[in-house]
């Protein structure tokens, strides 16, 4: 492909992309709010840099006839007018005063897809990652359906996003490793979407989000890009502290001991000005500090560290935060020779991450048993192939 060429496919991607999203900004929203024809093309034109032939072609008018809607001189009132505009525009028909059925199911679906979006994610805190995928599936396929089709309402596109980054999230808890690049192809398709939105608190999570399954994906550098970019950007210490412990324990994955360090500083700084979270507390704080002392080739700092009595929990988490703190301790606890409880602790860890269908806690169970607990192993293998039979059926 000639340098022309290239420049052109450059150019048409580009203008695909400002298509699918360019009527979510804030400015495209007051010109809709106008509900006038001649304020909604003229800024169309403007955003595309199109001409007034060029934008009577796509509608398949002339350009003496764009000019005169454009200064009022002509009025489009016929529904069937209005609603080819709307579809040309990639518009929803009822911004130009169309009634539509299809319209209003969707403006239904909006207000309850946001009462799923929100159940889904406590289901999801309670251990219940696979029924939330079952109830995210079906918005998020009828709301990219509806962006397909020209539906890209402002509403629509947020719900969107954070039924994204939900359904992402979910998968994250339920696939294999190797599978897992599926929550993170989801969790990216969120951050697509937010950049249309002026909102640094709903990028802020898309990024996180984002970045913390690309670290589970194994994408580790990608990982703690993303996380990094979250913390800069985010407004508030609480939205600060909800991305410390994911870039720890990315910073810790890479091997970056200064990064973690700092970051873990941070995140243990502000658990006295900011509410208490799954992840924002001490005894996530105490879990991601023991696997990144290991990560960075400290372990007999880690070893010291598991010999204290881990803080006392300040708020009830999810189930699966259990499982994930009884396989990093076994793991230390088999790094310090100490076989016995290393096998209590990763036994515990099989039977709770097979009860709630953690397919990728078992994968790190096998990895922390390989050689060195065969009973153990072998649990976590037959426990493992059942959960990949079930996600098979």
């Amino acid at each position: 492909m000639d340098a022309t060429a290239s420049a052109s496919v450059s150019a048409v991607r580009r203008s695909m992309r400002l298509v699918s999203w360019r009527w979510a900004t804030p400015e495209a929203q007051a010109v809709l709010a106008t509900r006038n024809l001649a304020s909604i093309l003229k800024y169309y034109r403007r955003v595309h840099g199109s001409s007034q032939v060029q934008t009577g072609e796509l509608l398949g008018y002339d350009k003496t006839y764009v000019s005169a809607l454009e200064l009022g001189k002509r009025q489009l009132s016929d529904v069937g007018s209005l609603r080819h505009v709307a579809e040309k525009l990639a518009l929803p028909a009822h911004v130009l005063g169309v009634t539509d059925p299809a319209d209003t199911d969707h403006r239904s679906m909006i207000q309850f897809g946001a009462s799923t979006v929100r159940l889904a994610e406590v289901a999801r805190q309670c251990g219940h990652a696979a029924e939330a995928v079952a109830e995210l599936w079906p918005l998020v396929a009828r709301l990219e359906a509806r962006a397909r089709d020209g539906g890209t309402e402002r509403d629509a596109l947020r719900l969107l996003a954070h039924a994204r980054m939900s359904l992402g999230t979910a998968l994250g808890n339920v696939l294999p490793e190797e599978r897992l690049a599926t929550a993170a192809h989801w969790t990216a398709k969120s951050v697509d979407v937010v950049r249309a939105f002026d909102d640094q608190v709903l990028i802020a999570s898309a990024l996180r989000m984002h970045g913390n399954e690309l670290r589970k994906a194994g994408l580790i550098g990608a990982a703690v890009d993303r996380l990094t970019r979250a913390a800069a950007i985010a407004p508030s210490p609480e939205d600060r502290a909800a991305v410390l412990p994911l870039l720890a324990r990315a910073a810790g994955a890479l091997g970056n001991a200064v990064l973690f360090d700092h970051t873990v500083r941070e995140a243990h700084q502000l658990l006295d000005t900011v509410e208490h979270t799954s992840l924002v507390n001490p005894s996530a704080l105490y879990e991601i500090r023991l696997r990144g002392l290991v990560s960075t080739g400290r372990t007999r700092e880690a070893i010291r560290h598991a010999e204290s009595a881990p803080p006392a929990p300040t708020i009830a988490v999810a189930p699966q935060w259990r499982v994930i703190e009884l396989i990093t301790t076994g793991r230390v606890r088999l790094l310090a020779g100490d076989s016995r409880e290393a096998a209590q602790l990763l036994a515990t860890a099989v039977r709770e991450a097979q009860a709630q269908r953690l397919p990728h806690q078992l994968q790190r169970v096998q990895r922390a048993t390989a050689g060195k607990l065969p009973d153990t192993h072998d649990a976590a293998t037959h426990a493992l192939a059942q959960l990949r039979t079930e996600i098979a059926a």
